[in-house]
């Protein structure tokens, strides 16, 4: 694979979080100017972009080389942040005045165009560059630019918090990412339209990425905003299509179709990216990665949730582990996975500037049956908060065979902490610590840890009356389960499980474990992993 296609994720996801944050401004309503379709001429629909894929993966693939300017070459990152687009008149030109577009100028690190189309009033026409449309902090700076320079990415802006401004709302910058806020939101981890590869944590992760969008005017009345993108890459080409709608928690309905150019062993189907440091489970205060750091918390996401197909909820906590690791969930029809942020409390980060208790939590539901495959996590070491380590996706067994369409849907919300999501028991907080007791006799057996889960929320309030009533159900792969105890802790109206686990020395130990009454939970699964090095 040419060199261009194997990102570094680490300074990729950096400059996503950099050009993000710094792009934020508002953006002006606009008079409506569409034109009307001519009788009898088609529309622009999804299948046209459905159509271009299918043609693109019947040619081999062409490596995109976008020759730029050396003063666009040379932009580093304080030269290129402050380049804005002046969006008047707004192209999308929304009748209800709600919709208005933002475009990410090339440089620094986005080198690679990225055409842009409008369609107004059922037809679409491609939005040219022209340095006129651009804000530039040396003025003399865009005069002589070429007028096929072509864009980096694009912005939509949405009155999503206030009515009186306009907050960005979704943003497609860099590959195939792309994220997306609810009201009382803040940036943090991101979507992606594909992975290929990742899991195999060999460095040849195949990145497919948008070519060319196509973007909608919204209708008169509508909330609704509708996109449309070509994906390619060198192993397939892909259609899609967002429909956006925005509110309290974000919605984007999706409908893909892929068309592979050779056998893909491994498809990420609604692939996450995010990051996480450190939190109440995983401290690094005895290991190569320990920290200086007054922050008690650093992520974007504090855990995986996964709903089985008959109804049950599995909650793993997030890690920052020295080695990179992959855990996979098999899965037969697969209800709904996310990477949340469950833990909302602003103490908890200590942080007055980056609000990690605002960032968004992203949870994917599947429109059908995707099969039997796995959720796939993937944890990478990090000792940088601006990092992206943590990558998952559901992988469905099987593959995809050259010249065969593969089609697929779902919709991701963004949503808080995402408790709504199930009525059980759910586990608040994790925590690891020697398993005896500090001063205690007890001598504790070689290489064994103590998991400690509260578990607070459903009926467990109800059985601290009654705490005989509860049984814990725990179990251990590749690690000895030695004791487990169940202890009611009324001040958080819940329960603390503590769970006691010799490891293999460098292997990673799961475990598990769930309360129940009567045979029947009353508590989402807590899965874990840990892994003992002697370093």
């Amino acid at each position: 694979m040419p060199s261009s296609y194997v990102l570094t994720r680490r300074s990729l996801m950096a400059a996503l979080a950099s050009a993000l944050a710094a792009h934020e401004a508002q953006a002006q309503t606009k008079p409506a100017n569409a034109q009307p379709l001519a009788p009898n001429a088609p529309r622009f629909t999804y299948e046209d972009v459905v159509l271009r894929a299918r043609a693109l993966s019947e040619r081999p693939f062409e490596p995109r080389v976008t020759k730029l300017p050396p003063e666009i070459e040379a932009l580093d990152w304080d030269n290129w942040q402050p380049i804005r687009f002046r969006d008047d008149p707004d192209p999308i030109q929304d009748p209800n005045k709600r919709a208005h577009l933002g475009l990410f100028h090339l440089g620094h690190l986005f080198k690679t165009e990225v055409k842009i189309n409008m369609v107004v009033g059922g037809i679409a026409k491609p939005f040219d560059y022209n340095p006129k449309n651009f804000e530039y902090r040396n003025p003399d700076f865009g005069k002589n630019l070429p007028s096929d320079l072509g864009y980096a990415g694009f912005k939509i802006h949405y009155p999503l918090n206030s009515a009186r401004t306009f907050d960005e709302l979704i943003s497609f910058v860099g590959v195939s990412y792309f994220r997306f806020l609810g009201r009382d939101q803040k940036y943090g981890l991101s979507a992606r339209g594909l992975a290929i590869g990742t899991g195999k944590l060999d460095n040849n992760e195949e990145f497919p990425f948008f070519k060319e969008f196509w973007i909608e005017q919204p209708a008169l009345g509508s909330d609704k905003i509708t996109l449309y993108a070509l994906l390619d890459s060198p192993s397939l080409s892909g259609a899609y299509q967002f429909d956006i709608f925005p509110q309290d928690e974000t919605a984007i309905n999706l409908t893909v179709s892929i068309f592979p150019r050779v056998a893909v062993e491994r498809l990420g189907m609604a692939p996450l990216t995010s990051m996480f440091l450190m939190g109440e489970n995983d401290r690094h205060m005895n290991d190569r990665n320990k920290y200086d750091e007054f922050r008690p918390e650093l992520h974007d996401s504090d855990g995986l949730l996964i709903q089985t197909e008959k109804g049950g909820f599995m909650w793993r906590p997030l890690k920052n582990p020295q080695i990179q690791e992959v855990q996979r969930f098999p899965v037969s029809g697969l209800k709904g996975f996310g990477l949340m942020q469950r833990d909302r409390n602003t103490q908890h980060y200590a942080d007055v500037e980056l609000a990690y208790e605002e960032r968004p939590s992203y949870w994917i539901e599947p429109s059908h049956d995707w099969g039997t495959g796995h959720v796939e996590l993937i944890e990478l070491a990090t000792k940088d908060e601006t990092a992206d380590n943590i990558i998952c996706a559901f992988v469905p067994d099987g593959g995809l065979q050259p010249g065969k369409r593969f089609t697929f849907g779902y919709r991701i919300r963004a949503m808080n902490d995402g408790l709504s999501l199930h009525k059980l028991g759910y586990a608040r907080e994790t925590y690891s610590a020697p398993p005896v007791a500090l001063g205690s006799a007890e001598k504790a057996a070689p290489d064994s840890r103590r998991y400690i889960v509260d578990f607070v929320g459903g009926d467990l309030a109800y059985y601290l009356k009654n705490p005989d009533a509860v049984k814990i159900v725990a179990s251990a792969q590749t690690a000895q389960m030695q004791r487990f105890f169940l202890v009611p802790y009324p001040k958080i109206n819940g329960f603390r499980v503590m769970l006691d686990v010799q490891h293999e020395l460098e292997t990673v130990g799961t475990m598990q474990c769930l309360l129940q009454v009567d045979g029947k939970p009353i508590t989402e699964s807590w899965h874990y992993a840990f892994r003992i090095y002697h370093l």
